[in-house]
């Protein structure tokens, strides 16, 4: 990928000096039109990145039509701005980013949504969690926090392996109240969950540390899922090559959500992504017995739901091959 990375130079924005002991946190956003959003992003990152001296923001922009690299460089002018050139999506500009951090000096990667707002302490919170042995042998790679909607309720960003059972579990219940059941629910809806230290096969991609050793296995992130999935992906990755996703629950943050419950378009990209990942992870038969149970979640929504445009197009796409085969975009 050919990148106009500017800023090249830039200090480290906690003033400590790049190399120093521990190494440098980097906290990576991707942004896409996000002027509106990327004030109250840059104003919660100082108490945020509260307790970690060395830390600098490095932002992948694609190709905004907005004032986004404008906000940026009038409210976070050291932060280092790497000009993707183009609509890439999200996991390609999460690898933009990465090409820009130098892994001698970089101790973990903290990525961000920019409509995230940390917590205070929120991040070190999360560098400290890194590493932590597991009973299975395997070590935290990835530490993510407490997630608050707008109103402060906690919402479940922990995940279990997608499978059949518990896409037919969401089909027939609805997320929720198949979450509250581990064979039946990929979502983990338990409350007592995030009060306390828990591993996950997953968790939702709107914050989420990454170690350097957990970085140096996986590689970069896949670019095939243009977005939604990706954090799947990678998770699961991860997992595979012994990091585990852990919640850190005295790290927190308000995320201020996105359009892919009310967006046809993006919600028929997530639905689709979720079919498109199981089948990288699974042989034909299991992969049909999926897909089946996913459209069986959007046609019933479609019929019954509230939200009928979303799921109907959804479920349309999940009945057109050609579909599942195209490579995802904007």
């Amino acid at each position: 990928m050919t990148l106009d990375q500017q800023s090249a130079t830039v200090p480290a924005v906690g003033g400590a000096p790049a190399g120093a002991v521990g190494g440098q946190v980097v906290v990576i956003a991707v942004t896409w039109n996000s002027a509106a959003v990327l004030p109250g992003f840059l104003a919660a990152l100082p108490e945020g990145m509260g307790g970690v001296d060395d830390w600098r923001l490095v932002v992948a922009d694609n190709a905004s039509a907005d004032d986004t690299v404008a906000v940026l460089r009038e409210l976070a002018p050291d932060a280092q701005v790497v000009q993707t050139g183009r609509n890439a999506g999200y996991a390609a500009g999460i690898n933009a980013a990465l090409a820009a951090c130098d892994p001698a000096t970089t101790r973990a990667v903290l990525i961000s949504n920019p409509d995230v707002r940390m917590r205070a302490g929120c991040a070190r919170t999360l560098v400290d969690a890194l590493d932590t042995p597991q009973p299975d042998g395997s070590r935290t790679g990835i530490a993510v926090p407490v997630l608050h909607e707008e109103d402060d309720a906690i919402f479940p960003s922990l995940r279990r392996e997608p499978s059949v059972a518990r896409a037919f579990g969401e089909a027939v219940l609805g997320n929720r109240r198949a979450g509250r059941f581990g064979r039946w629910g990929e979502m983990i809806t338990d409350p007592a969950v995030y009060t306390r230290p828990t591993r996950a096969d997953w968790a939702g991609g709107a914050i989420m540390v990454l170690s350097r050793n957990c970085l140096d296995a996986c590689g970069p992130w896949d670019e095939s899922f243009f977005l939604y999935s990706e954090e799947t992906e990678y998770c699961l990755r991860a997992r595979d090559l012994g990091y585990a996703t852990c919640l850190a629950p005295e790290a927190s943050a308000v995320h201020l959500g996105g359009d892919s419950r009310v967006s046809p378009r993006l919600w028929t990209l997530q639905t689709l992504n979720r079919v498109r990942l199981y089948r990288l992870r699974h042989g034909a038969a299991a992969t049909a017995a999926f897909h089946a149970a996913v459209l069986l979640r959007e046609a019933s929504r479609a019929a019954l739901g509230r939200s009928r445009g979303p799921n109907r197009a959804a479920a349309a796409a999940l009945l057109n091959p050609s579909r599942l085969a195209e490579k995802p975009g904007p």
